[in-house]
């Protein structure tokens, strides 16, 4: 599998060869989803919570007597039938909301991205990134010169100070570290900008 690259300055250079493995294999949709939906479900915190007849203050005196009244028997206030009494199945702060998934599914899932993204045509490659100090313009006018119209993820290799704090400002782009690479921000943006350095990176981590 080929892919284009670029120079800093927008010009196409030529093509890279990539691992066949990561970027040409079977398109699976359901672990893509799968895969989507563990990573979301991963990152939810449960926040919302509420008492239980437990854990509401008072309640502790009988409201009225067992017998006799005519009507129905209470133990507490609290109940959860009652204003201002517990609730009985409410949210809790608890609640753990992740999924499990095998680790050659989610490498499957990220491959069939990868494969779908390549074949559309919506993967290429930048020979590097130079600048003496990070500048949003340097690298928004690299940007209108390459093939990206609306959003765009950039890959890297190794932390890079200069190239993060030159993209940070721009809306609809990210970046981010191959080692951290996942179908759901690989699906969100429009185009994947690897650097040179992350793509050999990408083949040392994923295909061992």
């Amino acid at each position: 599998m080929k892919i284009d690259l670029y120079t800093q300055k927008g010009e196409k250079k030529g093509t890279l060869d990539v691992a066949d493995a990561m970027f040409k294999t079977e398109v699976n949709e359901e672990l893509m989803n799968i895969a989507v939906l563990r990573q979301l479900a991963n990152a939810r915190v449960a926040t919302a919570h509420v008492k239980t007849r437990a854990e509401v203050r008072g309640g502790g005196k009988k409201p009225w007597r067992q017998k006799g009244t005519g009507r129905a028997r209470f133990g507490s206030s609290r109940n959860p039938v009652w204003r201002s009494g517990g609730v009985a199945f409410g949210p809790r702060n608890d609640r753990n909301y992740s999924i499990d998934m095998p680790k050659k599914a989610r490498r499957a899932a990220l491959f069939s991205v990868l494969t779908q993204k390549a074949t559309e045509n919506e993967i290429f490659a930048l020979e590097g990134f130079v600048s003496k100090e990070p500048k949003t313009k340097e690298f928004s006018a690299m940007m209108s010169k390459l093939p990206v119209t609306r959003s765009l993820l950039v890959v890297i290799s190794d932390k890079d100070t200069v190239l993060e704090k030159s993209a940070s400002n721009l809306p609809n782009v990210k970046t981010i570290l191959v080692n951290y690479l996942n179908p759901h921000d690989l699906l969100k943006y429009e185009k994947v900008m690897f650097l040179e350095p992350a793509l050999k990176k990408a083949e040392e981590l994923f295909l061992k």
